[in-house]
């Protein structure tokens, strides 16, 4: 059975989406670990609630951001993951760190990457005056809210929106999109050819599923 531990800062509403579906759809992979860069991070509760064991490397504590890789490193190798999930983990990683765990590691963005990267992206979206607004699921690399995009969820975006409700649609897609995708990775449906991605779902039920892939297998 493979392991995962999944990288958190902050609420974990994206933690217990993917805890509640390891559950229900009986993956055959553990989540073993949660690993947050905030020492009081709400999201570390949700961990203890559902019984999986909780480490901080408080970024706080170490603001030279190479000894705080060097530490969530160490974290890491501790549980040996096969999978590393980032769920709202606020840290721009280390290339080796990233390199480290290359094809293993996934992260989910509140936008249609590659538009609005970084923070704020429903305050940016609103700005630019887009119709369509959503997240992406992405392998990481060392370049900050780059690297393939697996698959992507789509809200529309409403001219009486405000950031927080449009942050409130696009949070519900994001809750729906990435448990689907890291059931791929567990059954071997999803893989990271070179700078490519291959996904073996069908289409037509991606499209029924409101997910677009990244590239077509």
């Amino acid at each position: 059975m493979k392991s995962i531990v999944i990288l958190i800062s902050g609420r974990g509403t994206n933690l217990k989406a993917l805890i509640d579906a390891a559950r229900l759809e009986d993956w055959p992979a553990r989540i073993v670990a949660v690993i947050s860069s905030r020492e009081h991070a709400a999201g570390l509760a949700v961990a203890l609630k559902a019984g999986i064991a909780v480490d901080v490397v408080d970024a706080a504590a170490h603001p030279d951001r190479l000894l705080f890789d060097q530490k969530l490193a160490q974290a890491l190798s501790r549980h040996q993951p096969d999978l590393v999930l980032l769920a709202g983990f606020m840290r721009i990683l280390s290339e080796d760190l990233v390199r480290d765990y290359h094809g293993r590691m996934l992260n989910i963005h509140p936008s249609l990457l590659p538009a609005f990267k970084g923070l704020h992206t429903h305050r940016q979206a609103l700005a630019a005056g887009v119709r369509v607004h959503g997240a992406t699921v992405h392998f990481v690399v060392p370049e900050l809210d780059h690297g393939p995009i697996i698959a992507q969820a789509a809200v529309p975006v409403f001219p009486e929106d405000s950031e927080s409700a449009l942050a409130a649609r696009v949070l519900a897609e994001e809750h729906r999109l990435y448990p689907r995708v890291v059931r791929w990775m567990l059954d071997g449906r999803l893989a990271l050819v070179g700078s490519r991605v291959r996904v073996d779902v069908p289409q037509d039920q991606l499209l029924l599923d409101g997910i677009v892939k990244g590239v077509r297998s």
